[in-house]
């Protein structure tokens, strides 16, 4: 597949920040290949589409936890509320690296220092329902990520639109993500001299002091995805997803997905990320639904692998209000 879609962004790659904005929050999503832009069916739209929020059939809070690589962990919390075509929103995602041993490329076991990176983007949503087959949304978003002591912090704006083609069951939907100022880190880093800086200037303990850096660009993403239910009769829907994600600083991504919803209580799903690095195998994952008096709680699960980096593990809680 790698030939039939060129990288013709890898020339661009390494050339923003805030990285931790493209990991997949939930595990519907993920477990369908990150194919979700255009049928978000629960709260984890507030970090796909917000114009989707406006779709949904009632208030939701809405939980999730990716355990990354390297015992790395992100968490996801939403929250949308509904006003008939109006909806609000509110998210926090978080990404936290624990404490990881420095290393450096003649102290390749460690340098005896230890390190935390911290990175957090805050965003608030608004969608509305103009029809009931179009709805638009936008949220604003704070970001901020740490790494010792240098804090780079900066707002963003997602905006997005989604349109129902009738009764036939087929949806579209357009996504700008992350689009923003650029973003100047502050703070200062230590470093031992490395074999070629024997001359630098260093402090009193014998380190040499960055405290100049570069600014930093967020992840513009462009979203285009469909979605369409292949069967939907007696309790039984199959819905197929498909996303192109074309991001400011990487090649384009295309991906599969598809769900088989039995009675709105049991789901299994799988997809597939084509052009993307390391995605050798497809997705899947499964889900539940749990009815409780008027709400509802449904869990999901998804599984993705890396062919070099490993496994990643996704749950999902949606809370029906």
């Amino acid at each position: 597949m790698s030939q039939l879609m060129p990288g013709f962004g890898e020339a661009r790659s390494g050339t923003s920040g805030f990285q931790y904005l493209k990991i997949g929050v939930d595990a519907r999503s993920a477990s369908m290949g990150f194919s979700s832009v255009a049928d978000a069916d629960d709260a984890s739209a507030l970090y796909w589409n917000p114009a989707m929020t406006a779709q949904l059939d009632n208030s939701q809070v809405f939980l999730g936890h990716t355990q990354y690589f390297a015992d790395i962990s992100m968490n996801y919390a939403g929250y949308v509320h509904q006003f008939g075509g109006l909806s609000l929103g509110a998210s926090l995602q978080m990404l936290d690296s624990g404490e990881m041993e420095e290393t450096t490329e003649l102290q390749r076991t460690g340098t005896g220092r230890h390190f935390r990176t911290v990175h957090l983007a805050a965003g608030l949503t608004i969608g509305q329902e103009l029809s009931s087959l179009f709805s638009y949304g936008a949220t604003i978003k704070y970001l901020n990520e740490r790494i010792e002591n240098v804090v780079t912090q900066t707002a963003v704006i997602d905006v997005g639109f989604f349109y129902r083609v009738g009764d036939t069951g087929l949806r579209f939907a357009v996504g700008l993500n992350n689009f923003g100022l650029d973003a100047e880190p502050g703070g200062e880093t230590r470093r031992r001299p490395g074999p070629n800086e024997s001359d630098s200037e260093t402090d009193d303990d014998g380190y040499i002091v960055y405290d100049d850096f570069s600014s930093i660009s967020p992840p513009t993403t462009f979203i285009l995805g469909s979605a369409y239910d292949l069967i939907d009769n007696n309790g039984l829907q199959l819905t197929l997803t498909g996303q192109v994600t074309n991001p400011a600083d990487a090649r384009e991504q295309f991906s599969l997905g598809t769900e088989l919803d039995y009675l709105n209580r049991f789901f299994v799903r799988g997809g597939y990320e084509f052009s993307t690095d390391e995605a050798y195998l497809p997705s899947f994952g499964a889900g539940f639904n749990v009815p409780l008096y008027n709400y509802g709680i449904r869990v999901d699960y998804g599984f993705n692998t890396r062919e070099y980096l490993g496994s990643m593990h996704r749950i999902s809680l949606r809370f029906d209000l």
